[in-house]
C-alpha cells in the first residue's frame, strides 16, 4: 500500500460487522467512510469519491449491484470489492461484468480484502473437481432468478414458480458448502 492514505467506502448493513471491519481498516492507515444502504453510500461518494469500495450484496432497499454500477458511473477509477455472505457464481459474474475488481464471500480476513483491492489476491490452492450438491445447484438457480429480477423477491418467486415465502426462507439459509 502507498504512503498516501486511501479512502474506502464500506457499504454494509450489519452494524456490528461494518464497525469491526472499519476499525480494522483504519488500523491499517485507511480513511474509512461507512454506510448501511446504497443511497447513503452514493451521497458519500458524491461528496468525496473513494479510491476503494467494499460493497455487500444484500442490503435494505436497493441491491449492492446497483451500488457497483452507480459508484463506477461517478468515478470509473474506484476499485470495488463485493463482500457477501450470500455468494453465488451468477452474482459474482454479474458483479465482475459491472466492473467490480473482485468478489469475496464472508468470512474473509482483512488481509484477504486488502489483497483483493490492491489487485494481487493470493491464488487458492488447486482443488480437485467435485460435483456440486443438489442444494448448491438449487442455491445457484435461486440466485440467478433473483439476479434476473434485479433483487425483486416477489417477481423472482413468480418467475421460479415457487411461493414468495418459500423463496425467502431458502434465501435466508446460508449457502451450502461445495
Amino acid at each position: 500500500m502507498s504512503e498516501l492514505s486511501l479512502t474506502v467506502l464500506l457499504l454494509e448493513d450489519d452494524d456490528a460487522f461494518r464497525e469491526r471491519l472499519a476499525i480494522a481498516l483504519r488500523r491499517r492507515g485507511l480513511e474509512v467512510r461507512t454506510a448501511s444502504e446504497v443511497d447513503a453510500a452514493l451521497l458519500l461518494a458524491r461528496e468525496e469519491s473513494p479510491e476503494w469500495a467494499i460493497v455487500d450484496l444484500r442490503l435494505p432497499g436497493r441491491w449492492g449491484l446497483d451500488a457497483v454500477k452507480e459508484l463506477l458511473e461517478l468515478d470509473p477509477a474506484t476499485r470495488i470489492l463485493i463482500l457477501t455472505g450470500y455468494g453465488s457464481i451468477s452474482t459474482a459474474v454479474e458483479a465482475m461484468r459491472l466492473g467490480a475488481v473482485h468478489y469475496l464471500t464472508k468470512p474473509a480476513s482483512v488481509d484477504e480484502i486488502l489483497a483483493a483491492l490492491e489487485g494481487h489476491p493470493e491464488l487458492p490452492a488447486a482443488k480437485a473437481w467435485e460435483p456440486s450438491s443438489l442444494e448448491l445447484v438449487e442455491w445457484e438457480h435461486l440466485q440467478r432468478g433473483l439476479l434476473a429480477c434485479e433483487g425483486n423477491l416477489s417477481q423472482a418467486a413468480r418467475m421460479l414458480g415457487i411461493h414468495r415465502r418459500s423463496l425467502q426462507r431458502k434465501l435466508a439459509r446460508n449457502p451450502p458448502l461445495r
